[in-house]
C-alpha cells in the first residue's frame, strides 16, 4: 500500500493566477519607479528596488507557465501566448482570465497520472514532490535570473 503524497499548491489555476498577479503587481511597481525616475526626476530608488524584483517574478511566471502548460497539456501556441503575456504590462492577468474562460485549467494531471511524454517526467516529479519541486523551481528561477543579469538589462533602460 502506498501513502498518498500531499498535493502541490491546490490547483494549477490557483498557482498560475497567483504568479500572474504577482507579475502584474511588480510591473506596476516598476512603472511607478520609472515615472519617479524619468518623469518627475525625483528618485531612481523605485527602479533599483522594483526592477530586480520584477525580473525575478517575471522568470518565476515563465517557469510556472511552462510547468502548468506541460501538466495541463496546453498547445504550443497557448504556451507561447502565456509566455509572451509577461512582456506587456498586466497582460498576464488578462491571459489568465481568458485561459480560464476557455477551460485551460483542470486538476493536476501529473500528480496521479503516468507520464505520457518525455517532458511529463520532470514536471510530474516536481508536482509529486512538492518540497523538492519548490526547491528545484526556486533554483531554476535563481539560475535564470542570474543568466539574465549577466546578459544585462533590457534595451533602452
Amino acid at each position: 500500500m502506498t501513502t498518498p503524497r500531499p498535493a502541490p499548491m491546490t490547483t494549477p489555476q490557483r498557482l498560475f493566477r497567483t504568479v500572474a498577479v504577482a507579475e502584474a503587481v511588480t510591473w506596476a511597481l516598476l512603472l511607478v519607479g520609472m515615472v519617479l525616475k524619468r518623469v518627475t526626476e525625483t528618485t531612481d530608488l523605485g527602479v533599483q528596488v522594483f526592477g530586480p524584483l520584477h525580473g525575478v517574478v517575471f522568470v518565476a511566471y515563465c517557469v510556472t507557465t511552462v510547468v502548468v502548460a506541460v501538466d495541463q497539456r496546453w498547445t504550443v501556441g497557448r504556451t507561447l501566448l502565456g509566455l509572451l503575456a509577461a512582456i506587456p504590462p498586466f497582460v498576464t492577468v488578462v491571459f489568465d482570465l481568458l485561459a480560464e474562460r476557455r477551460g485551460a485549467f483542470g486538476p493536476w494531471r501529473l500528480t496521479t497520472g503516468p507520464a505520457e511524454r518525455g517532458v511529463d517526467r520532470p514536471v510530474g516529479w516536481l508536482l509529486r514532490n512538492p518540497v523538492r519541486g519548490l526547491l528545484a523551481a526556486l533554483a531554476t528561477v535563481a539560475v535564470l535570473t542570474g543568466v539574465a543579469l549577466l546578459v544585462g538589462p533590457p534595451v533602452g533602460s
